[in-house]
């Protein structure tokens, strides 16, 4: 396949709200050493493209300032040093930045097959939140069957992922939302308890069922003192982000006297090698759930590339539930 010079995209013209998404033509990506280009069908929409937009999530040294960390298709160049990856395969694939557009270059090491049965709309929203769920919950949180997991923001597109893997592992999944409708959604995922945050307190929930041994949140702010409270002794908090702000007091004799382990991360800024590590456990771990149907991606809306800027509002009205796509191609 002979590939033209340039390429329709979607670029962040100014740090702003949703309509500064707009498109504009650019360069088709050329790999570099132990990199593949895809043509992109389908990208993911997550908030950290919210955050690149509005100023506050500056793009890696060397990745492409237009936004996207996930995207499906066809791989269509391969660069030195690649040997898994063929022109012709479908993958989808962990992005540095620029899956708003119609082709990307990323390392080959980030990119993973297409589960067995699925088609690329769905495999598009895989890879920015089932690395991070993966990384943050079972590699560096350690959840083990039996456990009681507390996911908030469950009807996201994190939330969605976290509870269907952690329920797929034998953990007791609790998962906060804002809604009766969003409540209903993850239970049906597999949350043994959904707390409408609005007319409950998941503290209270939480230490009536002896407390949560692994807590993730990326709400912050007063939620902090509030998941200490309802951690068990020896309980873990993960933090992937901060909705609410990342300050806040907190008292540390209680971590100190009940052994609580606070921790958290960012994936995009990880090493290469790194991200290749979450790949492979994926791939060993998660990918056969996906084959099986045991776990599946949640798309709550699918919107075409020239319409980010409406995908962007959808994704912080905070009514929607899963992930939202843009479709690229095909």
């Amino acid at each position: 396949m002979k590939l033209g010079s340039t390429m329709t995209a979607v670029e962040i013209t100014r740090p702003g709200g949703p309509e500064v998404l707009e498109p504009c033509t650019r360069p088709v990506p050329v790999p570099g050493t132990g990199q593949i280009v895809i043509a992109v069908a389908y990208a993911g929409v997550n908030r950290p493209d919210a955050l690149q937009r509005a100023g506050n999530y500056a793009p890696p040294p060397g990745a492409s300032p237009l936004p996207g960390l996930e995207a499906a298709g066809t791989v269509v160049a391969v660069g030195p040093g690649v040997d898994r990856w063929q022109i012709g395969d479908k993958v989808c694939a962990l992005l540095p930045g620029g899956g708003y557009a119609e082709y990307v270059a990323t390392p080959a090491v980030h990119a993973l097959p297409i589960p067995v049965g699925m088609g690329l709309r769905e495999a598009a929203c895989l890879p920015e939140t089932f690395f991070t769920v993966w990384t943050n919950v079972f590699q560096r949180g350690g959840l083990r069957a039996g456990e009681r997991v507390l996911v908030h923001g469950g009807s996201s597109g994190i939330g969605t992922t976290a509870i269907q893997l952690a329920h797929a592992f034998g953990a007791r999944v609790f998962a906060t939302a804002g809604s009766p409708e969003k409540c209903a959604a993850c239970a049906a995922l597999g949350a043994d308890r959904a707390i409408d945050y609005r007319a409950e307190d998941f503290v209270a929930v939480l230490k009536a069922e002896g407390g949560a041994n692994l807590i993730l949140d990326m709400v912050g702010g007063d939620y902090l003192p509030r998941n200490v409270r309802a951690l068990a002794d020896d309980g873990r908090l993960v933090q992937i982000a901060f909705l609410q702000g990342p300050k806040v007091e907190l008292n540390f004799a209680e971590v100190m006297m009940r052994r609580l382990t606070i921790t958290g991360s960012t994936l995009r800024p990880q090493s290469e090698l790194a991200k290749a590590r979450i790949a492979e456990g994926l791939e060993a771990h998660v990918w056969p759930l996906l084959a099986a149907g045991k776990v599946a991606p949640v798309i709550d809306s699918e919107f075409p590339l020239a319409e980010a800027a409406a995908a962007h509002a959808r994704l912080e009205s905070s009514g929607h539930i899963g992930k939202i796509v843009l479709k690229v191609a095909g």
